[in-house]
């Protein structure tokens, strides 16, 4: 009898693993899960590209349905899993199946975090991570009146571009002294403020929700200092959190989401994870990490498919991220937390800046705005581990390309 591998979630992470399985000569069955009725697609440009109607739905697709026909992947799709069974290695879904498996891989991502507060209910205040909820933001880009957004991340200063492209009037909410406060140094935050300023944005700082007023639909955000904003929608964007519930449920290890060693496995040895869901312990870094990005699902799910596959590859890729926001494009490699030296080089003025950020003569991350040269260059000395002076860095005469000969 063939063996039978389940995917949990068919998203980034959960493709990512069925093709690279076979590629790996794994002959067994494969079976992916996915709640969404949309086969396996793209999730960044839903705030961006796609938002804007500038990129049609059928492009978002990351392979066509004739690939996992012949690669023989079948897909369950909207069709939500309930339980793992351990014991007797079965899955149980929303329609009372109980599926069996020889390996299992959750690759079930990170939902938004959802505001818990009066008229959080209301229509027309919005989430956004599938092509549903983009479907739905959409129209609000040709409304009159404003949109208000609450959190200033990534996906909150997305959408607010967006919606000024749009010409629609835009109001960000951020509790945080400056915006990207969690995942970026001040210069950056700094330039971001008078991009969106500059851009029309009514940004607010350390400003907090308290509640949304409407009848039925929501007409206004009211703040904890008692200011009440007039709004037509609201978009939440207040971070994500680990889909994690089927792996407590079923007594997996937990840390940060769903626990994993090097090799992509779950405290159970038929049982893998990857992408948003999954923490992995950083050889770079000395600790675990977990990781929301496009970059780290494909990697950790390569690595999760070929030991699924019956290899034994060791996930320690180095992380990065983008994002787009009008004409800039910011490329960040690494995670800056616990730098005690940071330079800049190059004029934020310019729109062509990066800055780095170091640890006892280490280079931990470095944020590039518009700097393509800098990314790359900063992504090979992580990755090598390279010690680095702060002074050669902040002399505009070095010659970047001469750190990594």
């Amino acid at each position: 009898m063939k063996e039978r591998a389940i995917i949990i979630g068919a998203g980034q992470a959960g493709a990512q693993a069925a093709q690279t399985m076979r590629q790996a000569g794994y002959d067994g069955d494969i079976l992916m899960i996915g709640e969404e009725r949309a086969p396996p697609y793209q999730r960044p440009p839903l705030s961006k590209a796609y938002l804007q109607g500038e990129l049609a739905a059928e492009r978002l697709v990351l392979r066509p349905p004739a690939f996992y026909e012949q690669q023989k992947i079948e897909l369950k799709l909207g069709v939500r899993v309930c339980a793992i069974d351990r014991a007797a290695k079965l899955v149980e879904t929303g329609a009372g199946e109980r599926l069996p498996y020889d390996k299992l891989l959750l690759a079930t991502g990170a939902p938004p975090r959802r505001l818990d507060c009066a008229g959080g209910d209301l229509e027309g205040i919005l989430y956004l991570r599938t092509t549903a909820d983009s479907d739905a933001l959409r129209p609000v880009l040709s409304l009159r009146g404003r949109i208000v957004i609450v959190g200033a991340g990534y996906i909150g200063l997305e959408v607010a571009a967006s919606a000024r492209k749009s010409g629609l009037n835009v109001t960000v909410l951020e509790m945080a002294d400056r915006v990207l406060a969690r995942v970026a140094g001040k210069e950056i935050s700094d330039f971001y403020e008078k991009l969106h300023l500059d851009a029309g944005v009514d940004l607010r700082l350390g400003a907090a929700l308290d509640h949304f007023e409407g009848d039925g639909r929501v007409g206004a955000a009211v703040l904890k200092s008692g200011e009440r904003i007039d709004c037509a929608a609201a978009l939440i964007g207040v971070g994500a959190a680990p889909a994690t519930a089927l792996a407590e449920a079923a007594d997996l290890r937990i840390a940060n989401g769903v626990w994993t060693d090097e090799h992509a496995q779950t405290s159970d040895p038929f049982i893998w994870a990857a992408g948003d869901c999954a923490s992995h312990p950083s050889q770079i870094y000395e600790r675990r990490l977990r990781l929301e990005s496009v970059p780290n699902a494909i990697e950790q799910a390569k690595v999760a498919g070929a030991n699924m596959a019956g290899g034994a590859a060791v996930y320690d890729a180095v992380p990065w991220f983008w994002s787009d926001q009008y004409d800039v494009k910011l490329q960040t490699v690494g995670v800056s937390e616990g730098a005690d030296e940071t330079v800049l080089r190059g004029d934020p003025a310019s729109k062509k800046f990066s800055v780095w950020y170091i640890q006892r003569g280490r280079l931990l991350a470095v944020d590039a705005v518009n700097d393509p040269a800098a990314f790359a260059i900063s992504k090979r000395l992580i990755a090598a581990r390279r010690a680095i002076e702060a002074k050669t860095l902040a002399d505009p005469d070095t010659d970047l390309k001469s750190l990594v000969s």
